[in-house]
Protein backbone atom coordinates (compact mmCIF):
# COMPACT_ATOMS: atom_id res chain seq x y z
CA UNK A 1 0.00 0.00 0.00
CA UNK A 2 2.99 2.08 0.13
CA UNK A 3 2.64 5.46 -2.21
CA UNK A 4 -1.04 6.15 -1.51
CA UNK A 5 -3.64 6.35 1.68
CA UNK A 6 -5.24 4.00 2.67
CA UNK A 7 -9.43 4.25 1.77
CA UNK A 8 -12.03 4.28 4.93
CA UNK A 9 -13.68 1.26 3.54
CA UNK A 10 -9.95 -0.58 3.00
CA UNK A 11 -9.33 0.10 6.94
CA UNK A 12 -12.81 -0.96 8.15
CA UNK A 13 -11.57 -4.45 5.99
CA UNK A 14 -7.95 -4.35 7.98
CA UNK A 15 -6.55 -3.69 4.85
CA UNK A 16 -3.97 -0.97 5.94
CA UNK A 17 -0.74 -1.56 6.13
CA UNK A 18 0.98 2.03 6.63
CA UNK A 19 4.56 2.25 7.07
CA UNK A 20 7.06 4.50 9.41
CA UNK A 21 6.65 7.47 7.38
CA UNK A 22 2.56 7.93 7.52
CA UNK A 23 3.34 7.40 11.25
CA UNK A 24 5.69 10.19 10.95
CA UNK A 25 3.51 12.44 9.40
CA UNK A 26 0.51 11.87 11.70
CA UNK A 27 2.54 13.10 14.85
CA UNK A 28 3.78 16.04 12.74
CA UNK A 29 0.30 16.98 12.24
CA UNK A 30 -0.30 16.26 15.86
CA UNK A 31 2.27 18.71 16.83
CA UNK A 32 1.04 21.42 14.82
CA UNK A 33 -2.76 21.46 15.77
CA UNK A 34 -1.16 21.17 19.38
CA UNK A 35 -4.85 19.50 19.84
CA UNK A 36 -6.89 16.44 20.46
CA UNK A 37 -7.44 14.49 17.45
CA UNK A 38 -11.68 15.06 18.55
CA UNK A 39 -11.54 19.05 17.11
CA UNK A 40 -10.28 17.59 13.44
CA UNK A 41 -12.02 14.50 12.59
CA UNK A 42 -15.62 12.69 13.91
CA UNK A 43 -15.57 12.17 17.59
CA UNK A 44 -16.51 8.65 18.95
CA UNK A 45 -19.86 6.96 18.82
CA UNK A 46 -22.68 8.05 20.95
CA UNK A 47 -22.52 6.51 24.56
CA UNK A 48 -18.49 6.38 24.16
CA UNK A 49 -16.74 8.58 26.64
CA UNK A 50 -16.23 11.32 24.34
CA UNK A 51 -19.74 11.59 24.21
CA UNK A 52 -19.94 13.69 26.75
CA UNK A 53 -18.10 16.22 24.92
CA UNK A 54 -21.12 17.44 23.56
CA UNK A 55 -23.14 19.63 25.68
CA UNK A 56 -26.57 19.75 26.26
CA UNK A 57 -26.25 23.33 24.81
CA UNK A 58 -26.22 23.14 21.36
CA UNK A 59 -22.61 24.26 19.31
CA UNK A 60 -22.92 27.59 17.80
CA UNK A 61 -22.47 28.22 14.34
CA UNK A 62 -18.68 27.29 12.91
CA UNK A 63 -17.90 30.99 10.83
CA UNK A 64 -15.53 30.49 7.88
CA UNK A 65 -11.78 30.30 9.19
CA UNK A 66 -10.25 33.75 8.07
CA UNK A 67 -13.46 35.38 7.30
CA UNK A 68 -13.44 39.21 6.56
CA UNK A 69 -15.29 41.53 8.77
CA UNK A 70 -17.79 43.94 7.33
CA UNK A 71 -20.44 46.08 8.38
CA UNK A 72 -23.75 46.45 5.72
CA UNK A 73 -24.60 50.00 4.87
CA UNK A 74 -28.28 51.38 5.13
CA UNK A 75 -27.44 53.30 2.37
CA UNK A 76 -26.47 51.74 -1.23
CA UNK A 77 -24.24 55.00 -1.72
CA UNK A 78 -22.54 54.05 1.21
CA UNK A 79 -22.58 49.88 0.36
CA UNK A 80 -19.02 48.30 1.07
CA UNK A 81 -17.61 46.34 -2.17
CA UNK A 82 -17.08 43.05 -1.74
CA UNK A 83 -14.32 41.15 -2.95
CA UNK A 84 -15.10 37.78 -5.34
CA UNK A 85 -14.56 34.25 -4.03
CA UNK A 86 -13.99 35.85 -0.63
CA UNK A 87 -16.35 34.89 2.79
CA UNK A 88 -17.33 37.29 4.88
CA UNK A 89 -18.99 37.93 8.52
CA UNK A 90 -21.35 40.90 9.31
CA UNK A 91 -24.64 41.47 10.86
CA UNK A 92 -27.76 42.32 10.10
CA UNK A 93 -30.22 44.32 12.69
CA UNK A 94 -33.82 43.93 13.63
CA UNK A 95 -35.45 46.14 11.20
CA UNK A 96 -34.15 47.55 7.99
CA UNK A 97 -31.41 46.32 5.09
CA UNK A 98 -28.15 46.44 4.95
CA UNK A 99 -26.49 46.39 1.31
CA UNK A 100 -23.05 45.31 -0.46
CA UNK A 101 -21.42 46.09 -3.48
CA UNK A 102 -20.33 44.07 -6.31
CA UNK A 103 -17.97 44.85 -9.30
CA UNK A 104 -19.28 42.49 -11.91
CA UNK A 105 -18.15 41.83 -15.66
CA UNK A 106 -20.54 40.74 -18.54
CA UNK A 107 -19.56 37.43 -18.57
CA UNK A 108 -19.69 35.56 -15.41
CA UNK A 109 -22.54 34.52 -13.26
CA UNK A 110 -22.06 35.99 -9.60
CA UNK A 111 -23.92 34.05 -6.62
CA UNK A 112 -24.20 35.88 -3.30
CA UNK A 113 -24.92 33.59 -0.06
CA UNK A 114 -26.03 34.70 3.18
CA UNK A 115 -26.25 32.96 5.93
CA UNK A 116 -27.86 34.44 8.80
CA UNK A 117 -27.65 33.18 12.91
CA UNK A 118 -30.00 33.90 15.39
CA UNK A 119 -28.74 34.38 18.50
CA UNK A 120 -29.01 31.23 20.97
CA UNK A 121 -32.73 31.29 22.87
CA UNK A 122 -33.90 34.30 20.73
CA UNK A 123 -37.40 33.89 19.40
CA UNK A 124 -38.46 34.12 15.18
CA UNK A 125 -41.85 33.69 14.12
CA UNK A 126 -43.62 31.11 11.73
CA UNK A 127 -42.64 33.90 8.38
CA UNK A 128 -39.64 35.34 10.17
CA UNK A 129 -36.46 34.64 7.90
CA UNK A 130 -34.00 36.22 5.77
CA UNK A 131 -34.59 37.87 2.49
CA UNK A 132 -31.81 38.32 -0.05
CA UNK A 133 -32.09 40.67 -2.93
CA UNK A 134 -29.77 41.63 -5.94
CA UNK A 135 -29.98 44.92 -8.04
CA UNK A 136 -28.32 46.60 -10.87
CA UNK A 137 -27.21 49.86 -10.50
CA UNK A 138 -29.98 51.32 -12.34
CA UNK A 139 -32.43 49.74 -9.74
CA UNK A 140 -33.42 47.08 -11.47
CA UNK A 141 -34.32 44.01 -9.57
CA UNK A 142 -31.91 40.58 -10.41
CA UNK A 143 -33.20 38.14 -8.19
CA UNK A 144 -34.92 37.72 -4.52
CA UNK A 145 -34.89 35.02 -2.53
CA UNK A 146 -36.46 34.24 1.09
CA UNK A 147 -35.97 31.99 3.81
CA UNK A 148 -38.14 30.84 6.91
CA UNK A 149 -37.55 29.36 10.02
CA UNK A 150 -41.00 27.26 9.76
CA UNK A 151 -43.48 25.73 11.62
CA UNK A 152 -41.17 24.71 14.62
CA UNK A 153 -40.16 28.70 14.93
CA UNK A 154 -36.99 27.22 16.20
CA UNK A 155 -34.08 29.78 15.50
CA UNK A 156 -31.28 27.91 13.77
CA UNK A 157 -28.57 29.02 11.17
CA UNK A 158 -30.63 29.29 7.76
CA UNK A 159 -29.17 30.63 4.34
CA UNK A 160 -30.66 32.36 1.34
CA UNK A 161 -28.86 33.72 -1.89
CA UNK A 162 -28.86 36.39 -4.54
CA UNK A 163 -27.96 36.16 -8.23
CA UNK A 164 -26.69 37.77 -10.94
CA UNK A 165 -26.92 35.03 -13.72
CA UNK A 166 -25.44 35.96 -17.42
CA UNK A 167 -28.36 34.26 -19.77
CA UNK A 168 -28.93 34.72 -23.42
CA UNK A 169 -32.52 34.35 -22.38
CA UNK A 170 -32.79 37.64 -20.11
CA UNK A 171 -32.50 40.94 -20.91
CA UNK A 172 -32.00 42.62 -17.34
CA UNK A 173 -28.82 42.28 -15.17
CA UNK A 174 -26.35 41.35 -17.91
CA UNK A 175 -23.76 44.40 -18.31
CA UNK A 176 -20.80 45.02 -16.79
CA UNK A 177 -21.32 47.39 -13.58
CA UNK A 178 -22.10 47.57 -9.62
CA UNK A 179 -24.45 45.59 -8.43
CA UNK A 180 -25.95 45.90 -4.67
CA UNK A 181 -26.94 43.60 -2.66
CA UNK A 182 -29.34 43.66 0.58
CA UNK A 183 -30.30 41.94 3.26
CA UNK A 184 -33.19 41.89 5.97
CA UNK A 185 -35.12 39.99 7.80
CA UNK A 186 -38.20 38.77 6.42
CA UNK A 187 -40.93 39.77 9.73
CA UNK A 188 -38.95 41.49 12.25
CA UNK A 189 -42.36 42.03 13.56
CA UNK A 190 -43.93 39.04 14.17
CA UNK A 191 -45.50 37.86 17.20
CA UNK A 192 -42.57 36.22 18.89
CA UNK A 193 -39.33 37.43 17.32
CA UNK A 194 -36.47 38.76 18.85
CA UNK A 195 -35.33 42.55 18.69
CA UNK A 196 -31.62 41.48 18.53
CA UNK A 197 -29.16 41.68 15.46
CA UNK A 198 -28.40 38.39 13.70
CA UNK A 199 -25.01 36.83 12.41
CA UNK A 200 -24.34 36.91 9.42
CA UNK A 201 -22.17 34.56 6.94
CA UNK A 202 -21.63 36.08 3.37
CA UNK A 203 -19.61 34.09 0.50
CA UNK A 204 -19.42 35.12 -3.28
CA UNK A 205 -19.12 32.99 -5.93
CA UNK A 206 -18.10 33.50 -9.58
CA UNK A 207 -19.16 31.28 -12.55
CA UNK A 208 -17.38 30.90 -16.06
CA UNK A 209 -19.34 30.99 -18.81
CA UNK A 210 -19.85 27.27 -20.44
CA UNK A 211 -18.06 26.93 -23.64
CA UNK A 212 -21.59 24.90 -25.13
CA UNK A 213 -24.44 24.76 -23.20
CA UNK A 214 -28.47 24.31 -24.13
CA UNK A 215 -30.52 27.26 -23.70
CA UNK A 216 -33.84 25.47 -22.20
CA UNK A 217 -34.22 22.94 -19.21
CA UNK A 218 -34.27 19.18 -19.63
CA UNK A 219 -37.97 17.88 -20.63
CA UNK A 220 -37.54 14.57 -19.42
CA UNK A 221 -35.98 13.02 -16.14
CA UNK A 222 -36.95 10.23 -13.96
CA UNK A 223 -39.07 11.85 -11.10
CA UNK A 224 -40.02 8.98 -9.32
CA UNK A 225 -39.04 8.71 -5.29
CA UNK A 226 -36.47 6.27 -5.15
CA UNK A 227 -36.21 3.71 -2.77
CA UNK A 228 -33.85 5.26 0.29
CA UNK A 229 -30.02 3.28 0.55
CA UNK A 230 -30.43 0.29 2.61
CA UNK A 231 -27.30 -0.80 5.07
CA UNK A 232 -26.01 -0.93 8.32
CA UNK A 233 -25.39 2.69 9.33
CA UNK A 234 -22.09 3.86 10.00
CA UNK A 235 -21.17 7.20 12.58
CA UNK A 236 -20.28 10.07 10.77
CA UNK A 237 -20.56 13.10 12.98
CA UNK A 238 -21.86 16.11 11.16
CA UNK A 239 -20.23 19.75 11.32
CA UNK A 240 -21.24 22.90 12.58
CA UNK A 241 -20.98 24.97 9.18
CA UNK A 242 -21.12 25.47 6.05
CA UNK A 243 -17.20 25.37 5.95
CA UNK A 244 -16.77 22.58 8.45
CA UNK A 245 -19.58 20.66 6.50
CA UNK A 246 -18.64 16.44 6.86
CA UNK A 247 -17.97 15.21 3.39
CA UNK A 248 -20.65 11.70 2.85
CA UNK A 249 -20.38 9.47 0.29
CA UNK A 250 -23.55 7.35 -0.78
CA UNK A 251 -24.18 5.06 1.93
CA UNK A 252 -26.22 4.99 4.88
CA UNK A 253 -24.99 7.59 8.32
CA UNK A 254 -26.12 7.94 11.77
CA UNK A 255 -25.55 10.48 14.18
CA UNK A 256 -26.88 12.13 17.06
CA UNK A 257 -28.70 15.43 17.46
CA UNK A 258 -29.57 17.23 20.55
CA UNK A 259 -32.97 19.58 20.46
CA UNK A 260 -31.90 23.00 19.11
CA UNK A 261 -28.87 22.11 17.35
CA UNK A 262 -28.09 21.94 13.50
CA UNK A 263 -25.41 19.63 11.80
CA UNK A 264 -23.91 20.38 8.50
CA UNK A 265 -22.78 17.37 5.70
CA UNK A 266 -21.25 18.09 2.43
CA UNK A 267 -22.36 15.19 -0.50
CA UNK A 268 -20.20 15.25 -3.46
CA UNK A 269 -22.15 15.28 -6.43
CA UNK A 270 -20.78 15.15 -10.22
CA UNK A 271 -22.77 16.69 -13.52
CA UNK A 272 -25.37 13.96 -14.39
CA UNK A 273 -26.01 12.21 -10.99
CA UNK A 274 -29.18 12.27 -9.21
CA UNK A 275 -29.59 13.25 -5.51
CA UNK A 276 -31.38 11.48 -3.02
CA UNK A 277 -32.14 11.71 0.79
CA UNK A 278 -34.11 10.72 4.06
CA UNK A 279 -33.47 11.95 7.25
CA UNK A 280 -34.89 9.05 9.69
CA UNK A 281 -35.32 10.31 13.61
CA UNK A 282 -35.02 7.46 15.63
CA UNK A 283 -37.52 6.59 18.89
CA UNK A 284 -36.76 8.08 21.97
CA UNK A 285 -36.25 6.09 25.65
CA UNK A 286 -37.46 9.24 28.05
CA UNK A 287 -40.77 8.18 28.20
CA UNK A 288 -42.43 11.88 27.28
CA UNK A 289 -45.41 12.20 25.32
CA UNK A 290 -46.30 14.52 22.83
CA UNK A 291 -45.97 15.94 19.70
CA UNK A 292 -43.30 18.08 17.62
CA UNK A 293 -44.62 19.56 14.80
CA UNK A 294 -41.55 20.16 12.21
CA UNK A 295 -39.15 18.93 14.79
CA UNK A 296 -36.60 17.18 12.19
CA UNK A 297 -35.58 20.26 9.53
CA UNK A 298 -33.37 18.68 6.52
CA UNK A 299 -32.58 21.53 4.06
CA UNK A 300 -30.78 20.87 1.04
CA UNK A 301 -28.47 23.39 -0.64
CA UNK A 302 -26.11 23.48 -3.62
CA UNK A 303 -22.75 24.51 -4.43
CA UNK A 304 -23.32 27.91 -3.92
CA UNK A 305 -25.16 27.70 -0.78
CA UNK A 306 -28.78 28.59 -2.85
CA UNK A 307 -31.48 26.31 -1.23
CA UNK A 308 -32.38 23.38 -3.47
CA UNK A 309 -34.95 21.28 -1.45
CA UNK A 310 -36.36 20.60 1.96
CA UNK A 311 -38.91 18.24 4.32
CA UNK A 312 -40.22 18.42 7.69
CA UNK A 313 -40.30 15.52 10.11
CA UNK A 314 -42.90 15.34 12.79
CA UNK A 315 -41.98 13.38 15.98
CA UNK A 316 -44.02 11.68 19.06
CA UNK A 317 -41.20 9.83 20.50
CA UNK A 318 -41.67 7.25 18.40
CA UNK A 319 -39.21 6.35 14.83
CA UNK A 320 -40.06 8.89 12.12
CA UNK A 321 -38.61 10.10 8.60
CA UNK A 322 -39.40 12.13 5.33
CA UNK A 323 -37.51 12.22 2.27
CA UNK A 324 -36.25 15.62 0.47
CA UNK A 325 -39.07 15.73 -2.91
CA UNK A 326 -37.18 14.19 -5.87
CA UNK A 327 -34.31 16.07 -7.69
CA UNK A 328 -33.24 15.85 -11.09
CA UNK A 329 -29.69 15.09 -12.26
CA UNK A 330 -27.23 17.71 -11.91
CA UNK A 331 -27.31 19.62 -15.64
CA UNK A 332 -26.13 23.25 -16.10
CA UNK A 333 -29.20 23.69 -18.08
CA UNK A 334 -31.44 23.42 -14.94
CA UNK A 335 -31.27 26.72 -14.69
CA UNK A 336 -33.60 27.57 -17.25
CA UNK A 337 -36.63 25.40 -14.93
CA UNK A 338 -39.45 27.26 -14.23
CA UNK A 339 -38.96 26.25 -10.72
CA UNK A 340 -36.73 27.35 -7.95
CA UNK A 341 -35.58 23.42 -6.96
CA UNK A 342 -35.24 22.34 -10.31
CA UNK A 343 -32.96 25.29 -11.30
CA UNK A 344 -31.11 25.11 -8.51
CA UNK A 345 -29.28 22.08 -9.22
CA UNK A 346 -27.38 23.84 -11.82
CA UNK A 347 -23.99 22.86 -10.57
CA UNK A 348 -21.31 19.87 -10.14
CA UNK A 349 -19.54 20.17 -6.63
CA UNK A 350 -20.44 20.02 -2.80
CA UNK A 351 -24.37 19.42 -1.89
CA UNK A 352 -24.81 20.63 1.45
CA UNK A 353 -27.21 18.86 4.04
CA UNK A 354 -28.34 21.16 6.88
CA UNK A 355 -30.40 19.19 9.99
CA UNK A 356 -31.65 21.12 12.32
CA UNK A 357 -33.74 19.41 15.67
CA UNK A 358 -36.71 22.03 17.00
CA UNK A 359 -35.06 23.32 20.39
CA UNK A 360 -38.86 22.26 21.52
CA UNK A 361 -38.54 18.75 21.48
CA UNK A 362 -36.80 18.83 24.53
CA UNK A 363 -40.09 19.94 26.33
CA UNK A 364 -41.47 16.81 25.39
CA UNK A 365 -38.78 14.42 25.19
CA UNK A 366 -35.85 15.69 27.03
CA UNK A 367 -32.36 16.98 26.12
CA UNK A 368 -31.69 13.83 24.00
CA UNK A 369 -29.40 13.13 22.04
CA UNK A 370 -31.74 11.88 19.57
CA UNK A 371 -30.52 9.45 16.74
CA UNK A 372 -30.28 10.48 13.52
CA UNK A 373 -29.97 8.64 10.24
CA UNK A 374 -29.34 9.59 7.03
CA UNK A 375 -29.76 7.67 3.84
CA UNK A 376 -27.84 8.82 0.59
CA UNK A 377 -28.51 7.56 -2.57
CA UNK A 378 -26.49 8.99 -6.12
CA UNK A 379 -27.97 7.69 -9.32
CA UNK A 380 -27.37 8.00 -12.93
CA UNK A 381 -23.59 8.08 -14.35
CA UNK A 382 -21.12 10.84 -14.09
CA UNK A 383 -20.21 13.07 -17.21
CA UNK A 384 -18.97 15.44 -18.28
CA UNK A 385 -19.42 19.13 -17.79
CA UNK A 386 -20.74 22.31 -19.66
CA UNK A 387 -16.71 22.91 -20.88
CA UNK A 388 -16.17 26.22 -18.45
CA UNK A 389 -13.74 28.93 -20.17
CA UNK A 390 -11.91 30.08 -17.10
CA UNK A 391 -12.27 29.19 -13.47
CA UNK A 392 -14.46 29.46 -11.02
CA UNK A 393 -13.91 31.93 -7.72
CA UNK A 394 -13.21 30.37 -5.30
CA UNK A 395 -11.54 27.76 -7.47
CA UNK A 396 -13.24 24.39 -7.81
CA UNK A 397 -16.62 25.57 -6.63
CA UNK A 398 -18.19 23.91 -9.17
CA UNK A 399 -15.96 20.68 -9.69
CA UNK A 400 -15.88 17.16 -8.06
CA UNK A 401 -12.12 16.38 -7.30
CA UNK A 402 -10.55 12.84 -6.73
CA UNK A 403 -9.74 14.66 -3.25
CA UNK A 404 -13.56 15.57 -2.75
CA UNK A 405 -14.21 12.11 -3.32
CA UNK A 406 -11.37 10.74 -1.41
CA UNK A 407 -12.72 13.06 1.59
CA UNK A 408 -16.97 11.69 1.20
CA UNK A 409 -14.88 7.74 2.03
CA UNK A 410 -12.62 9.07 5.22
CA UNK A 411 -15.75 12.32 6.38
CA UNK A 412 -12.86 14.56 6.95
CA UNK A 413 -12.99 18.11 4.61
CA UNK A 414 -10.62 17.83 2.08
CA UNK A 415 -9.27 21.35 2.33
CA UNK A 416 -5.44 22.26 3.46
CA UNK A 417 -3.37 19.28 4.22
CA UNK A 418 -6.16 16.68 3.88
CA UNK A 419 -4.23 13.93 3.70
CA UNK A 420 -2.55 14.67 6.93
CA UNK A 421 -6.00 15.95 8.78
CA UNK A 422 -7.37 12.22 7.78
CA UNK A 423 -4.91 10.74 9.32
CA UNK A 424 -5.27 12.39 12.33
CA UNK A 425 -9.04 11.95 12.19
CA UNK A 426 -9.20 8.50 11.82
CA UNK A 427 -5.77 7.08 12.23
CA UNK A 428 -7.05 5.96 16.20
CA UNK A 429 -3.53 7.35 17.72
CA UNK A 430 -3.88 8.75 20.94
CA UNK A 431 -3.44 12.62 21.39
CA UNK A 432 -0.21 11.92 23.76
CA UNK A 433 1.26 9.33 21.55
CA UNK A 434 0.72 11.61 18.37
CA UNK A 435 3.08 14.06 20.28
CA UNK A 436 5.74 12.19 20.82
CA UNK A 437 5.71 10.38 18.03
CA UNK A 438 5.73 14.23 16.75
CA UNK A 439 8.73 15.00 18.55
CA UNK A 440 10.25 12.62 16.54
CA UNK A 441 9.01 13.80 13.02
CA UNK A 442 10.37 17.10 13.24
CA UNK A 443 13.58 16.03 14.40
CA UNK A 444 13.79 13.28 11.17
CA UNK A 445 12.24 16.33 9.04
CA UNK A 446 14.99 18.62 10.15
CA UNK A 447 17.87 16.41 9.47
CA UNK A 448 16.44 15.42 6.42
CA UNK A 449 16.70 19.30 5.14
CA UNK A 450 20.03 19.66 6.61
CA UNK A 451 21.06 16.54 4.86
CA UNK A 452 19.32 17.98 1.74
Amino acid sequence: MRGRWCTARERRAGAWRGGPSAAVRLGAVAVVLGTTTATVGPAPAAGAAGDSARAATPAPYGFAEGARTVDGARSTADAPRLTLGTSYRSSLPSSGKVSYALDLDATSSAYVSVTAVPPAGSGVSVIDGLKVSVQDAEGNSCSSDTANFGAARSPHPIAAWGVREISPVKSLCQKAGTYYVSVERSDPEGEGSSPGPWDLELLTVTEPPAETGATSAPRVWDSATPQPRQGTPERRRGGAGFTRATPLDEGVWRDDIRPGQTLFYAVPVDWGRQLSVTAELGSSDSGGTGYASGALDLALYNPARGRAADVSVGYDGDQNSGSLPPLPPVDHANRYAATAQVGAMRFAGSYYLVAHLARDVADSFGDGPFPLTLRVRLGGEARSGPGYTGKSRPEGVFDVSEQDREAAVEGVPASGDDTLMRMVAVGGIGTGTALLVGLGAWTLTARRRGAA
